[in-house]
Parts: structure tokens; C-alpha cells; sequence
């Protein structure tokens, strides 16, 4: 009976107590990452819309030619904007406490970004090695600065891709920790 009282006692102890706070060094971190997405996403939008050329036989290349880099543009200026909102609201005392607001789009703009990160390795692979039982001859002969810039401009694509992969384990680890661990059933049986 009196483990029983102990345990409502520390659960209601517990309770009352503040939420846990996030390690400095986690939140230093957290922090940098999210501000070296601001200039790898600027960057790699810069790279990309500006990424054209021409060709006597073929025409011009540019950023409109290819939808796919539509959207990895469009993801990268969303990531770059959530960034940099995020990290000066994770600065703000009333906004710290809830970590469920940072989870959960930390969460949706990783996803985000590995969807545009696979969309854009498949068009610089297609430019690169074309597919031929298609007829879709490889481009990059044609067009070898377009598709130097473009691999530039896809590589710190998956920079960014990285660092909101570290941000949502960072942002899941700060929203799941308010809370106790599982009870272990074998435990309170043999109490």
C-alpha cells in the first residue's frame, strides 16, 4: 500500500514540476543547424533559377524547362523561411515550452525534402545517363555547364536535406521527452 501512495505521490510531484529543460549544447545545435539552412537553401535557389544555356543545335536550358526543379526550388524557399522563423522563435520563452510546434513541421519539411531531394537526383541522373529504352538521350554532352551547376545546386540540396533530418530527431527527442517513459508491465506485477 505504501508503494502505491509513493508512486501517486511522485506522479503528482512530478506533474507539477516545469517541463524538463533542453540541454544548452542541444539547443546550440539545434540552433545552427537551422541558420546554415537559411544560406544552403538560398544558395541552391540561386543556383538553380539562374542555371541556364544555350546550344546552336538544341535550343536553351534553363530552370523553367524541367517542372521537378520547380518544386525543389519551391521546397527550398519553404525550408529557408521555416528556418529562419524557427530559430528566432525557439528564442522566444513562450514558444520554447511548446515543442509540438516545432515537431511536427520539422517533421513534415524532412519529408518534404526527401521527396525534392529523390525528384532532383532522378533529373540530374536523366541528364547525366538519359534512359534509352525510352528514347531519352543524356543531355549533359549538350548542356555541361547547366549540368555542372545543377549537381552543384543538388548537392547542397542534400546538405540541407541532412540537417532537417538531424533537426526533427533534435525537435522528436525535445517534444518526447516531456513525457515519462513506458511502464514496464513485468515490473508492476512483481511490485
Amino acid at each position: 500500500m505504501r508503494d502505491n501512495n509513493t508512486r501517486e505521490a511522485e506522479r503528482s510531484s512530478s506533474s507539477s514540476k516545469q517541463q524538463p529543460q533542453v540541454p544548452m549544447s542541444l539547443k546550440l545545435i539545434d540552433t545552427c543547424l537551422r541558420l546554415s539552412v537559411v544560406p544552403l537553401s538560398v544558395a541552391t535557389i540561386w543556383l538553380t533559377v539562374t542555371n541556364h544555356q544555350s546550344n546552336p543545335d538544341y535550343g536553351d536550358l534553363d530552370y523553367n524547362s524541367i517542372m521537378g526543379l520547380k518544386y525543389m526550388v519551391g521546397v527550398s524557399a519553404v525550408c529557408a523561411i521555416y528556418a529562419l522563423l524557427s530559430t528566432i522563435s525557439s528564442w522566444v520563452a513562450c514558444l520554447v515550452s511548446k515543442a509540438w510546434l516545432f515537431f511536427v513541421p520539422d517533421q513534415v519539411l524532412a519529408y518534404l525534402m526527401t521527396t525534392s531531394v529523390a525528384g532532383a537526383t532522378e533529373i540530374v541522373y536523366l541528364l547525366n545517363k538519359g534512359d534509352k529504352p525510352v528514347t531519352w538521350s543524356e543531355v549533359c554532352s549538350s548542356y555541361p555547364h547547366y549540368c555542372s551547376k545543377l549537381t552543384i545546386a543538388l548537392g547542397l540540396h542534400v546538405f540541407v536535406l541532412f540537417a532537417f533530418l538531424f533537426i526533427s530527431v533534435i525537435s522528436a527527442y525535445r517534444a518526447f521527452s516531456l513525457f515519462d517513459p513506458p511502464c514496464d508491465s513485468q515490473a508492476n506485477n512483481n511490485a
